[in-house]
Formats: C-alpha cells, structure tokens, sequence
C-alpha cells in the first residue's frame, strides 16, 4: 500500500526511532537538513515532497531568514512540531500560519505526526493536479492562454498567416496582447531563425521617428556623431513589428509607403538607398475606418498594411479564460508572494468574472501581481485584486440578461467569422438587416467587415 518512495525533509534533531519506522513503513524517504543548507533546499526541484519541520530545535528557529527560506519552498508540505510555549511566540506563529500545512504540539504520538505529514503531502499533490490539468493549461500558444472558441480560432489564423510572406494586420483593444500574436507569427514563420524587431509607434516623438525607422549617417544632424541602423535594417530578413500603427504621424506615414512600394530604405543624412527584405506586421486598437474617413490615415497605406487581418478577441468575451489566465499568472508570479498562496478564493473567482475589463489581459496580469505582493492570507481574495464591489454581480432584469447574452453572442459570431456579417447572421440565425440593426442598437458598429479583407481565419 505504501511501497512508492516519497521524500520527506526533516529539519532538526534526528527523528526519535519509533517515528522513523512508521515513516519509513508509510514509504518515506528521509533526508535530514542542517542549517547551512537551508536557503539551497528552497529551490526544491525534486516532484512533491513533505517536510517535517522541529522548532523545539533552537538551531532552527533563531534565524528566522533562513527558516522562512526553507518553508517557502514551493512544493514541499511543511509540517511543524512546538511546543506549548511557541504557540505565545508571534513570529513563529506568523512562519506556521504562512507556511506551514498544519503543526503538532510535542510530546505527541508518532502516529498523529505522520497523518500530519501525509496530509500536507497530499494537499500539495493535489495542488500539483490542479496545475497540470489539461482542461486548464493545453490552450496555449506561443505564450497565449486560452482555450474559448475565439482563441481557438484565433491560433488557428496565426498557423495560417505564418505560413505566407504577406503583411498581417492586427486589431484588437489595448491590452489583448498583440505583440504575442505577431512574436507567435513570426516564430512559426519561414522567417524564425531572423530577428524579431518591433516599435511602438505612438511612444516615440514624431520628430525622432524617422531616425528611428529609417537611421541616419555621422553628421545627418547636430550630435549624430557616428552611423545608427534604424529598426526597419535592423529586422532584415526578419519581421518588423509595427505596433500602435493608427498613431503614426502622416508625414512618417509617407515614408513607410515609399519604403513598402520599394522595399529600400534612405538613411538620413545618407546619399543612396538600401535593399531591406522584412516581413511587415501591424497593429493598432484606433478604429482605422474613422481615422481614414478623418484624414490622420492614409488608406493607401492602410490597403498594403491590411492583406491578412487578425482580430484579437477582448477579455470579456472569453468566458471561463478570466479565471484560467489568472492561476496562469499566479503560477507565473507565485514567488513574488510573502506567504505560501493556495489560490483564489470563490469571491475574487466571482469578480474576476463579474468584472467588464476594460484593459483586458494586461489589467488581468497587473491585478494579479499586485494581489500576490499584497494578499495576507493564504487565498487571494476580491479585495487583493481591488474588485471587491463585483463579487456580487448587479440585480439583472430578464430583459437586460436577454440583451446581455445577445450582445456576447454577437461579438463572439463576429470575431469567428472576422466580421463578415452575411455568415455571423447565418450562425446567429438572423437576417442581415436583423444583425445590423443589433449592431446599432448595442453600440457594436464598427465590428462589422471592412473593405479589401483578406481572411486570416
């Protein structure tokens, strides 16, 4: 019944004879540790182990530094044994409460010592289920998280558009996490053994963009004291990422068409033209009809960025992903954390789906870390997160659920069909009239199809 070997790390005086034959009938391999060992034994990269942890050994508990580094090791269940007079001790109690799975006062009976020790073990293994759950972790790609429909469809279009040489354009909300997809591009690409270079178009000073393009040569200008390649030479034979794209200056904007017509590059200051071979990937959250109906877009330009188009999915529609990005990220910043982290607790779970997410991934993550580094208990609650006055969702009316489950249905037909209107009606079961009108009504207008798309999906 217990002949599978299980490590358990004993730190203290040796185990009393009696205990470590039960122990060793239960299947535990004991390996004692000594101080000098103790920050080395937090790295623990050995599977799931126990730990049986005794601070009636003064050795143990007058480095607190050292002990909290044993007992924060990630996958091992700690176990303490005290005595009465440690229970008055804060400090201690602080290091049992954060870190430990349980505790046993001494003199106590061995068998009450490994129960205690098989149950630390077994939470943490379960812990260790939980993490490696397909249900939870196979919807990844490139570094994105996600198993809805909308991200399926989503990686899908990327395997398609790596496989050409054609630009991709990618529209999506800030904070969806349009660089991943062009970085997963480009590493499916032809072009994965060339650089990945990207810019952000709207972070630099107009006046300095074209430097940053295109470079410039020693003496182009006051303190260009020597040659500097700018980042559209520096991706050749690679992909540039154009992020940002709808905040390009209009006069910076002619000069990536000429480049896109040529293919060659003018350094400032420079007296001939370079042949640069890059694959071109955009992207923006500007709604880039309105910016080309408004003049601070170039529709030529937008024509030659926009062959292949991705639409990156919002938060909030992705359903049961909210809660799977989150353990992602706790299990990503886990060590950021003060005390040992069991997960969230059934409130932060309801407000992380109760909340809208109006900066969607990227608010996701910043929320999580800051709830990791300010959480004081042992589950992140609403309140670490600061979403303490979602957790209960608003009274809602048959008809404002009916208008809510509509909308999402919308948004979700339009982003699997690339907003092509005449098969998201067909799915939703509707006329095209009918749709449009919805559009309208829920305030959706501009996720309909755009002109010259080239699906990517």
């Amino acid at each position: 019944m217990y002949g599978e070997s299980r490590t358990l790390y004993f730190a203290g005086r040796a185990v009393s004879e009696d205990l470590a034959e039960r122990l060793h009938a239960r299947g535990w391999n004991i390996e004692y540790v000594n101080p000098a060992k103790l920050p080395r034994l937090s790295r623990h990269g050995k599977g799931v182990a126990a730990g049986i942890v005794d601070m009636t050994s003064s050795g143990f508990i007058k480095d607190i530094e050292a002990l909290t580094a044993l007992l924060s090791g990630y996958r091992i269940g700690w176990v303490a044994t005290v005595t009465a007079d440690h229970t008055d001790d804060p400090e201690l109690c602080r290091l049992i409460r954060d870190f430990c799975f349980d505790y046993v006062t001494v003199p106590s009976s061995a068998d009450r010592i490994v129960d205690a020790v098989g149950h630390a073990y077994g939470m943490v293994s379960l812990h260790d289920v939980a993490s490696n759950d397909p249900q939870k972790s196979d919807g990844t790609e490139g570094g994105m998280v996600g198993n809805c429909e909308a991200m399926k469809a989503l990686y899908r279009s990327i395997r398609k558009v790596a496989m050409t040489d054609a630009p991709v354009f990618i529209s999506g909300e800030s904070g969806t996490g349009k660089e991943l997809t062009a970085h997963a591009i480009h590493e499916r690409s032809a072009r994965r053994s060339q650089p990945f270079v990207a810019i952000n178009c709207g972070a630099i000073p107009p006046h300095l963009l074209q430097s940053e393009l295109f470079g410039y040569e020693r003496g182009a200008f006051t303190g260009a004291n020597q040659r500097k390649i700018g980042r559209v030479e520096a991706a050749d034979g690679g992909t540039l990422f154009l992020d940002e794209i709808g905040d390009l200056p209009l006069e910076s904007q002619a000069s990536l068409l000429r480049f896109l017509q040529e293919r060659k590059i003018e350094r400032l200051g420079g007296q001939g033209s370079t042949s640069v071979d890059v694959r071109i990937i955009s992207a923006t959250h500007v709604d880039m009809q309105t910016a080309m109906l408004e003049g601070r877009f170039r529709a030529d330009l937008y024509h030659r960025l926009c062959v292949l188009q991705i639409d990156e999915p919002p938060l909030r529609t992705r359903g049961k992903d909210i809660e799977l990005l989150a353990d992602h990220m706790l299990e990503r910043f886990r060590k950021d954390a003060s005390r040992r982290l069991r997960g969230f607790s059934p409130c932060a779970i309801a407000a992380l789906h109760n909340y809208g997410w109006p900066g969607n991934v990227r608010e996701l993550i910043n929320r999580v870390r800051r709830a990791i580094v300010m959480c004081e208990g042992r589950q992140i609650l609403a309140s670490d997160l600061e979403l303490g006055d979602y957790v209960e969702a608003a009274p809602t009316t048959l008809a404002q659920a009916r208008e809510a489950a509509e909308r999402q249905a919308i948004e979700v037909a339009l982003l699997r069909h690339r907003g092509r209107l005449g098969e998201a009606a067909d799915e939703l079961g509707i006329s095209r009239v009918t749709l449009y009108r919805m559009l309208t009504a829920y305030g959706l207008r501009g996720k309909e199809e755009r002109p010259l798309r080239v699906s990517g999906g």
